[in-house]
């Protein structure tokens, strides 16, 4: 495995940093602080970092196909206006699942949104991932967890990674040519003192970087589930990873305190910040959400 040297990028203080995309329009780094309620856009070149308050805990923002901007909300799916600060609803979200937030999405080829929700007290096992389909919304055919993150995405669109974090496993779903999901199978599982598996995302190589919660840093794994390489960061909550930069060969890393004794933050003093590394495979622009 080879090493890698993190940097720190950008003090945000998060209490639970997530949700990481790279705007290639922009040239510009998206996340959201979930615990905080913040949208945040940092700029690389000049280190600005800009931040909008959301109505409720937001797990990730996206691009859409007319070149705006949807975030998912504990309340539900919303359009954001970088301009005005305005939300507007798009549709609702588990009415009946009051204790459940969204967490993590990412979306395919055909456009389509794949986001999941999760127990706000990541005890019940309450979270399902849904599909978002030009208006329509409707359950995928994924167990229930109590924490659901991703899913991500292969390049060629055949595969879709499903992570269970609490079950310590990423489970990998065929996708069908007519997009609906076929045969899974165990793609890669973790040991509790190693970590938790976060958020995923695949590189153009196919391989998926994946962040550990409580694990100190990042993997990366074959496309045929063989670990290959685990960077470690200097803060034990790392959360998602994007891949940006000017060549899509930046690792953005966000990271959280969430869960850190006094003890913790003392030893981890940015954690909660962004972090960066270099990476030899680079990524793949973020596919709009059709509407």
């Amino acid at each position: 495995m080879q090493g890698r040297s993190p940097r720190h990028a950008c003090s945000v203080a998060a209490t639970l940093g997530e949700g990481p995309w790279w705007s290639v329009a922009e040239q510009k780094l998206w996340f959201v602080d979930i615990k905080q309620k913040f949208l945040h856009r940092f700029d690389p070149s000049t280190g600005k970092r800009d931040s909008w308050q959301a109505p409720a805990q937001p797990g990730w923002i996206l691009p859409t196909a007319d070149g705006g901007l949807m975030t998912g909300l504990q309340t539900g799916l919303h359009r954001f206006d970088s301009k005005t600060g305005d939300f507007a609803t798009v549709v609702s979200a588990e009415r009946d699942s009051q204790g459940n937030r969204l967490n993590d999405a990412a979306v395919d080829h055909r456009g389509r949104l794949w986001f999941g929700s999760m127990d706000d007290r990541e005890r019940a096992p309450t979270g399902r991932v849904y599909v978002f389909d030009r208006g329509d919304v409707s359950a995928a055919p994924i167990d229930p967890a109590i924490i659901t993150n991703g899913p991500a995405i292969s390049p060629d669109g055949d595969t879709l990674y499903h992570v269970d974090t609490m079950g310590g496993r990423i489970v990998a779903y065929d996708i069908e040519s007519d997009g609906s999901l076929g045969a899974h199978r165990l793609f890669a599982a973790i040991e509790p003192k190693d970590g938790y598996f976060d958020g995923p995302v695949t590189d153009a190589e196919g391989c998926l970087w994946i962040g550990l919660y409580a694990g100190w840093g990042a993997r990366r794994y074959a496309p045929s589930g063989e670990l290959l390489e685990f960077v470690r960061l200097p803060v034990a909550n790392v959360t998602k990873l994007a891949l940006g930069g000017p060549q899509l060969r930046t690792a953005y890393a966000t990271t959280a305190t969430k869960g850190l004794s006094a003890a913790d933050r003392a030893e981890q003093p940015t954690a909660g910040d962004l972090f960066a590394f270099d990476v030899d495979v680079p990524g793949l622009p973020v596919p709009a959400i059709a509407l």
